[in-house]
């Protein structure tokens, strides 16, 4: 057996629209990123007992690695059992969807780097997954509905090069280009927050509080939020149509909307992912310098404008 060498490199994912509410079937807005992840494996015939030697990088350090036998897909040895175990859940779906893989007639190096910090919610699963789905040539839906589960606009997100509206569906997800490309783009801004969200505690809180609650006419309104905020050239309608979006899933949550928080900034918030941390959208056209003087004035760092992380 020769060595052989597989390289991918997958998008990360915002979800401007519809938060949540896209489990329910609400059209959403969903942005593909310019930083992603990378996926290097190299297969060899094994010398000895065959292996996975697991290399997972962020910029600039080592997040985790392990070791994992084959073909049992057993945990040998790692720095971070938390994230091994749900490395080894999806490792062992992609084998039983693709069983002539890790069947112990090779040995495999894998080497990971992510172009964004993990806790950023930027997509470091989802885009593990597609790149795997690339390499194992199978469904990369499948593999994800069958492993960690979601929506699944992040694998949407991993392969497309510019925005896309995203449906969820009972077979395949509906998903058509947006031309989301606004000329007020140097208005918009993400800001981290600094508290990395679980998605999952926070569709369970989701689901807590929408449970027998009729939500048809607010999934309605914010689909139309959706292809209203695609197709708008006007700042200010654009920045309307995210206030009121907030406020709906205000409503949905029982949350308050994220603008409480910095009632005196000069523009409009949107919250993004789960709410309560992950990143805003910042809408202001107060200029670069106040938006950045104005967070770190509340100790937030990571502010990044729309141009240098959207495709």
């Amino acid at each position: 057996m020769t060595e052989t060498t597989f390289q991918a490199h997958a998008n990360g994912k915002l979800l401007l629209t519809g938060e949540y509410l896209v489990l329910r079937g609400a059209i959403s807005l969903a942005l593909p990123l310019k930083p992603g992840q990378s996926l290097n494996i190299e297969s060899r015939e094994p010398s000895g007992h065959p292996y996975i030697a697991w290399f997972a990088y962020t910029p600039g350090n080592l997040w985790f690695k392990t070791t994992l036998e084959l073909p049992s897909l057993d945990i040998i040895e790692t720095s971070d059992r938390t994230k091994s175990a749900k490395l080894q859940l999806i490792l062992l779906t992609l084998k039983q969807l693709k069983p002539q893989l890790f069947d112990g007639s090779a040995s495999y190096k894998v080497i990971t780097r992510l172009d964004f910090a993990p806790e950023w919610g930027f997509g470091s699963s989802s885009t593990l997954i597609a790149n795997l789905a690339r390499w194992a040539k199978i469904d990369p839906y499948t593999l994800l509905n069958f492993s960690i589960g979601g929506s699944g606009y992040d694998i949407a997100c991993a392969t497309v090069s510019e925005s896309i509206f995203y449906k969820v569906s009972a077979l395949r997800p509906e998903i058509k280009p947006a031309g989301f490309n606004p000329p007020f783009a140097e208005h918009l801004y993400f800001v981290y927050q600094g508290r990395k969200q679980d998605s999952a505690q926070g569709i369970a809180a989701f689901n807590a509080q929408s449970e027998g609650r009729n939500l048809d006419a607010v999934i309605n309104r914010i689909s139309e939020i959706s292809l209203e905020a695609a197709s708008t050239d006007n700042f200010g309608h654009f920045c309307s149509l995210m206030d009121e979006h907030e406020q709906l899933l205000s409503g949905v949550m029982l949350l308050p909307v994220v603008k409480s928080q910095y009632p005196d900034f000069e523009g409009s918030i949107k919250s993004l992912g789960a709410w309560g941390g992950d990143f805003m959208l910042v809408m202001s056209n107060k200029g670069t310098e106040y938006v950045q003087q104005y967070f770190l004035q509340h100790s937030l760092t990571d502010i990044i404008t729309y141009q240098d992380l959207v495709k």
